[in-house]
């Protein structure tokens, strides 16, 4: 009840305005005993006091039950407090009734102090009763509210922190990887270890640029792929053969940092990197309906395709995946159509794309 005060009093206003003419109006229906009608504007003075002297109580009311609500813990008290509330509220309607009759004009002759206080408890305790039941339900409403939001942030919280914990898992692992096959051509081929580092520093800095991001666009997946894959490359020179397959218009589409670079460090390290023979590396992404499907697949041997492989890189990529999307995406690993081992995944497009 303390967050935005003026819309609380804007709608308590508005209520009792609209209760005031209701009322004005229902007064200009009825006739006296003599089949007199009532002044439009003595109906009009009536309804809307009658209603504009609620706003003050009814916020009262709100605050009294935001003070004292009735509670399981605290029932005996809160069910008294609330029961002392409705009998202050009808005195105090009384006593503004008997104030402002002079100008108002309820009553010609104001009755008694018992007979105006009876009047005002038959007229309106059940009123005010029920608007303690509207109050508690408007109260339990948005600690509930309030409860599913906190309960929101905090999935996010952890959620955050976990894709953290598996950035910072990824990153000493391909690092590890990545100057082992640079210590590999050290004493070799100089110059392509050189070559290898200068691919490393413009990999370190394109990573780093989206380290805290959780998505990215694909164009910036594609150039981390592409540092990587000229390491490799000066690594194994005429051995690694790539297949480029992507279709255009895609590269503003969103997806996870380090998607694409531990698949192909995959293929590389279990299917082409073991033979002595030429091989082939294959990245297909295209767009189908409301999906956007990431392949990474290798002509590597029949038996490295029968090979389950659970690395880190590939439990990386389905924890991830599972924190951002839950069950929208798909992830499948197996037997290319022309040999070796390819890794088939999906992601959904924004909602905006789906279409395109």
């Amino acid at each position: 009840m303390r967050r935005n005060p003026l819309k609380l009093l804007a709608a308590v206003v508005g209520c009792w305005t609209l209760y005031g003419l209701l009322l004005a109006a229902q007064l200009l229906g009825m006739e006296d005993p003599e089949g007199r009608v009532m002044p439009a504007a003595h109906a009009l003075r009536l309804g809307l006091a009658s209603g504009l002297m609620w706003i003050p109580l009814t916020l009262l009311l709100l605050w009294w039950v935001r003070r004292w609500p009735i509670e399981c813990e605290r029932w005996l008290r809160s069910t008294m407090a609330a029961t002392a509330l409705v009998l202050l509220i009808v005195v105090l309607r009384a006593a503004a009734v008997a104030a402002l009759n002079p100008w108002i004009g309820w009553y010609q002759q104001l009755p008694g102090v018992v007979e105006l206080l009876w009047t005002s408890f038959g007229n309106n305790a059940l009123l005010v009763w029920l608007m303690v039941g509207v109050a508690h339900a408007w109260l339990y409403a948005r600690r509930a509210l309030a409860r599913e939001r906190e309960a929101e942030q905090l999935q996010a919280r952890l959620t955050e922190t976990r894709l953290d914990a598996l950035r910072a898992q990824l990153n000493p692992h391909f690092m590890f990887n990545a100057l082992n096959s640079i210590a590999e051509m050290v004493h070799r081929d100089a110059d392509a270890a050189d070559r290898m580092l200068v691919g490393l520093g413009e990999l370190l800095r394109s990573s780093l640029d989206h380290q805290r991001s959780q998505l990215v666009p694909l164009h910036e997946e594609l150039q981390l792929l592409r540092h990587y894959l000229e390491i490799e490359k000066a690594r194994l020179g005429e051995r690694l053969r790539l297949e480029w397959r992507v279709e255009p218009g895609l590269e503003h589409l969103p997806v996870p940092p380090m998607l694409l670079q531990p698949l192909a460090e995959n293929a590389i390290l279990h299917a082409i990197a073991e033979k002595s023979a030429p091989g082939l590396l294959r990245i297909a992404i295209r767009r189908e309906g409301g999906r956007l499907w990431l392949e990474v697949g290798d002509d590597g041997s029949a038996d490295a395709a029968a090979t389950p492989r659970h690395g880190t890189g590939l439990r990386n990529i389905r924890s991830r995946l599972t924190y951002l999307f839950g069950d929208r995406h798909g992830f499948w690993i197996g037997p290319g159509a022309d040999g070796g081992t390819t890794v088939r995944l999906w992601l959904p497009c924004p909602p905006g794309e789906m279409a395109a």
